[in-house]
């Protein structure tokens, strides 16, 4: 994880997920996403809850991928590897609900 305004990198392994998806216009599709961290993986001290929401289209692809704290933005952002981690989890398990949604 990467904080706004800090050099330093955390670079976080996830370990299971678990994901919800919720169509939010015409346009958009939401999938709110559980990060559970493997053993010796430790989020900043700061976040109390790790999630993730990633924006889709209707067609399920993905146009961002962004950290949450308690379902809420917060003052992070992912490292390319924690972004390719969310984005295989979301083809494999998610991409096929996300498009039987149009």
């Amino acid at each position: 994880m990467i904080e706004y305004g800090n050099p330093d990198i955390r670079e976080l392994r996830f370990a299971r997920f678990r994901s919800r998806a919720e169509a939010r216009s015409e346009q958009w599709i939401d999938v709110e996403v559980s990060l559970e961290l493997e053993k010796g993986s430790e989020a900043p001290e700061e976040i109390v809850e790790l999630g993730a929401l990633i924006v889709c289209t209707r067609r399920g692809d993905i146009v961002e991928i962004v950290p949450q704290d308690e379902g809420r933005d917060c003052e992070y952002q992912f490292t390319e590897q924690e972004k390719a981690q969310l984005r295989t989890y979301y083809e494999q398990e998610v991409r096929p609900t996300v498009e039987n949604m149009r």
